[in-house]
């Protein structure tokens, strides 16, 4: 769903009812298109994130934590110069635009009292953040927007601010039942009610213009002319009430573990068939953007390594398959064999020069009438019949020693595929950009570095791995790629420690801390759900989750990073809860 109208409103509401009056603590950037406002009130401390990105932009409360860049950008800093110790004053929406407007209360460079403004545009790809004087003058932008951009609208400091162009659409807020009932009785017959809805009206998002037509209908598909304008106008009116009495509720669509929409209100057109989930507005996000933003992060900040790996897997897809091709044309060797066996038994019939002979083949024996069958063998004209039959000899040996080297080949192959996928699935778990360059470090030991561009190798340390506290006190350690993988299972492990895996699927290795007791089936439960979490596995129910003491695993010699073998375990199956999960990992909020 796209951040709406209606949803800023909700939002600002709850930002006005527990921060106005706050003082500005911390300004951090994580990232080039987030600004992170830490903010201190009677109530306690909160963080107000303001996203201005071209995908996934918002603003809310939240309690992610995020990583800061070892250098302030540039931008961070002057905020910091001027917000740092100032007062949220006010905070508003521009209309019903998704233009929201952030005013503090500071000092200047004098000492004296004054007032800046934050604006922040949240309108998809065209999203933008600005810093502006009491006067409205733009003294910092994220995005500028120069002539070369648009020709309509300039955004550039020393500039004096403007909202974004008018839309050839109307204010919601501003409709009563006559002005829409003249609007709808110039809408195209057949036309979707809710799509008419969409190009009519200011800052309505398609979610929010269906569940009006099935308030009013019953049914989201209803197309105008088989609804008369009075019955659309009062589930129109319904949701523009709730938005002008500030009656929201935040509320997230989940398709079991699946965040599939959100909004400001329930939304009744989804029925039963989705789990309905209220909270804050900033919890109902975080949650809903949680693995959108890590999916984005990933793609910004490792799209080396994810064309590397993508390369990897397509080339070894290829590889392998003429590898296979290959080994099913060398099954063609026992025929070989047969056939110079054929040419030496009747070498009293054969003579140079001859192309082609038909032989008694004794090993084709009919049982129902005694007779054996025959074969045709192919010779070469210039070659004498024992030359024959060493040419066929020699094709049968190289076949099956090809055999063998293909055989092992292809075990090599399925064994660096393997490796690939876990490398994959390490990418989705990974949170910070130490864990991405762990997995960077990680290739270039595997020998990618000549296809990772500018790469400087790092000094190896000791990775941060993910730990969890289970109800029982009892400490799980996860890792999260292949070193801290490596790293959990034979360096920090116990011997009488219990370790876990979800079973045929690359996924991170788990162990439970024993402290010399043997854990409740709780622990036991819990560890296993954590190992099924952070895998490929991850979302599914029943999932098989191998586990053993941590001396049974052992590295083979040779092996890839993370690469291990067992073979006293047992399994167990496990549906993973991923709140229960979020909720026990120590050091996240």
């Amino acid at each position: 769903m796209a951040f709406d109208a209606g949803m800023l409103s909700c939002v600002i509401d709850e930002i006005r009812t527990a921060a106005l009056g706050a003082r500005i603590e911390k300004v951090s950037q994580p990232e080039k298109d987030e600004i992170v406002l830490q903010m201190r009130s009677f109530e306690g401390g909160r963080r107000l994130l303001i996203h201005a990105g071209s995908s996934n932009p918002r603003l809310c409360f939240t309690t992610a934590q995020r990583e800061n860049p070892p250098a302030a950008p540039m931008l961070c800093m002057l905020l910091r110069k001027h917000l740092s110790g100032a007062k949220l004053l006010d905070i508003c929406q521009e209309g019903f635009e998704r233009v929201a407007r952030l005013t503090f209360e500071t000092r200047d460079e004098m000492g004296f009292l004054c007032r800046r403004h934050l604006v922040v545009e949240v309108m998809g790809k065209y999203s933008n953040m600005m810093f502006t004087d009491e006067r409205d003058k733009i003294v910092a932008v994220l995005r500028p927007v120069d002539f070369s951009t648009s020709s309509v609208r300039q955004v550039l400091p020393g500039m004096t601010y403007e909202l974004p162009p008018a839309q050839d659409k109307t204010d919601p807020t501003a409709v009563d039942a006559a002005s829409f009932a003249a609007a709808y009785a110039t809408a195209p017959a057949g036309r979707p009610c809710h799509k008419w809805i969409l190009e009519t009206y200011l800052g309505i998002s398609a979610a929010v213009a269906r569940e009006m037509v099935y308030l009013a209908t019953g049914d989201v598909d209803t197309a105008v002319g088989a609804c008369e304008a009075g019955v659309l106008w009062r589930g129109f009116d319904a949701v523009m009430t709730r938005i002008r009495e500030r009656d929201f509720v935040p509320t997230l669509y989940m398709d079991g573990e699946r965040p599939v929409e959100y909004s400001f209100m329930p939304l009744t057109q989804y029925g039963a068939s989705y789990t309905a989930v209220t909270g804050g507005a900033g919890e109902i996000l975080d949650r809903y953007f949680a693995t959108r933003d890590r999916e984005t992060r990933v793609k910004q900040h490792a799209a080396d390594v994810l064309h590397i790996l993508t390369n990897a897997e397509s080339r070894l897809h290829k590889k392998l398959d003429l590898q296979r091709g290959e080994l099913a044309d060398c099954e063609r060797g026992v025929e070989y064999k047969k056939m110079g066996d054929l040419i030496t038994a009747n070498l009293y019939m054969l003579e140079r020069g001859m192309t082609e002979v038909t032989l008694i083949d004794y090993e084709d024996y009919h049982e129902e009438d005694g007779s054996y069958g025959e074969c045709t063998v192919t010779l070469d004209s210039r070659l004498s019949p024992t030359a024959n039959a060493q040419v066929y000899y020699k094709k049968y040996n190289k076949s099956k020693k090809a055999r063998e080297e293909l055989t092992r080949q292809i075990a090599l192959g399925e064994t660096e595929l393997t490796y690939i996928y876990s490398v994959f699935d390490a990418l989705t778990h990974a949170e910070t950009d130490a864990d991405l360059t762990e997995i960077r470090d990680e290739l270039y030991r595997s020998g990618y570095a000549s296809r990772m561009k500018q790469y400087r190798e790092h000094k190896a340390k000791n990775p941060t791995v993910a730990q969890f506290i289970l109800p029982s006190g009892r400490r799980v350690l996860c890792g999260k790629n292949n070193v801290q993988n490596e790293y959990i299972t034979h360096k920090l492990a116990d011997r009488n420690d219990y370790w876990f895996h979800a079973k045929g699927v690359p996924g991170s290795h788990v162990v439970l801390e024993t402290r010399g007791e043997e854990p409740s089936d709780e622990d036991f439960t819990l560890a296993a759900e954590i190992a099924a979490h952070y895998s490929k596995a991850a979302g599914g129910q029943n999932v098989g989750v191998d586990y053993t003491l941590g001396r049974h695993v052992k590295k083979p010699a040779g092996g890839k990073p993370g690469l291990v073998i067992y073979h006293t375990n047992w399994t167990a199956y496990v549906t993973p809860d991923a709140e229960r999960i979020a909720a026990m990992r120590a050091g996240k909020k």
